[in-house]
Order: C-alpha cells, then sequence, then structure tokens
C-alpha cells in the first residue's frame, strides 16, 4: 500500500482536488480514495486497464460522490446575533421577588404527603415512576399531588407577595 500512494498519491491528489475546491476536504477523499483502492484492489483486471486508469477512475468516482453527497446538504445560514430582551417593568416578576424562606415557609403549609413527594422530586431528583415505585403510591397520583402541590405554593407565594399571610391548605 505504501508503494501504491508513494507511486499514485500525486495522480489521486490532483484528481481530489480538481472537483473538491476545499484542501481539508480534498485530503478526506484521498484517504477514502485509497481506502477504496485496498479494498478494491482484488477487482482489478490488468486486461481491462493499467494500474493508473484503474486508480484514477476511482480517484474520479470517490471524489464525484462526496461533491454530489456535498449538493445534497443543506445550506446552513448563521443566525443573526440576538438583541437581548427589553425589561418590561423595572419591578421583578414574582418569581424572581421569592426568598428562599418564603418558599420554604410556603412549603410548610403543603401537606405533609406532599413534602414528601416535593422532597422526592426536586431535592432528590427522582422521576415520577421513580418516586411511585418508592412510596407505593400510585403514579398519577403522585403526578397530581405534584401538580397541585406547584399550585398551591404558587399560590400562596402570591399571597405572601400581595402582603397576605397564607392560608393553611386544604387537606
Amino acid at each position: 500500500m505504501n508503494q501504491c500512494i508513494t507511486r499514485y498519491g500525486g495522480l489521486v491528489w490532483s484528481i481530489a482536488r480538481r472537483y473538491v475546491r476545499d484542501r481539508g476536504a480534498a485530503e478526506d477523499v484521498v484517504q477514502e480514495t485509497f481506502t477504496d483502492i485496498w479494498k478494491s484492489a482484488k477487482r482489478y483486471d490488468p486486461a481491462i486497464a493499467t494500474e493508473c486508469t484503474f486508480i484514477g477512475i476511482l480517484a474520479r468516482r470517490r471524489a464525484i460522490d462526496w461533491v454530489r453527497k456535498q449538493n445534497r446538504q443543506p445550506l446552513f445560514e448563521s443566525l443573526p446575533e440576538a438583541d437581548p430582551l427589553p425589561h418590561v417593568s423595572d419591578d421583578p416578576s414574582p418569581a424572581l421577588a421569592c426568598e428562599s424562606g418564603d418558599v420554604r415557609k410556603a412549603l410548610g403549609l403543603l401537606p405533609e404527603d406532599t413534602r414528601e413527594l416535593f422532597t422526592l422530586h426536586f431535592d432528590e431528583g427522582l422521576t415520577h415512576p421513580e418516586i411511585a415505585e418508592k412510596t407505593g403510591t400510585p403514579l398519577g397520583t403522585v403526578k397530581t399531588r405534584l401538580r397541585r402541590g406547584l399550585i398551591e405554593l404558587r399560590n400562596h407565594l402570591r399571597r405572601l407577595e400581595g402582603g397576605a399571610q397564607p392560608a393553611p391548605a386544604d387537606r
């Protein structure tokens, strides 16, 4: 193979560069061509063509295949730089205004079983099916309790934001 590369490397390189303008891509085509030559060597028949012709044809086919493949690729354009989003108001959103102490206080108002699910999901990172398996609670119930708990938590935090004291959660 080294003799083949030494002898026909220039030929394969010139064919690849004729079809492929990008130098790096042309190097890839040359490498693929010599890999193809290695795999196809048993197909070479000196009665049909010379070694030079056989290798030239393989190189040309490989280069044309590469060009066709590139033409099938969609053209990508860079996205323009995005402008920063304008702030609607100077007041922070309710979600940003919450202090962790407020969140902990509101969590304390949730039913115990909901707090346990929150701990498993948010603190331990368990998925809904993992929580259902660990607690022996049906999956639908886990999802419902987490969703209702989030809604209750949101409502408690909104009441805190408005200055009202949160009411205990309905059980």
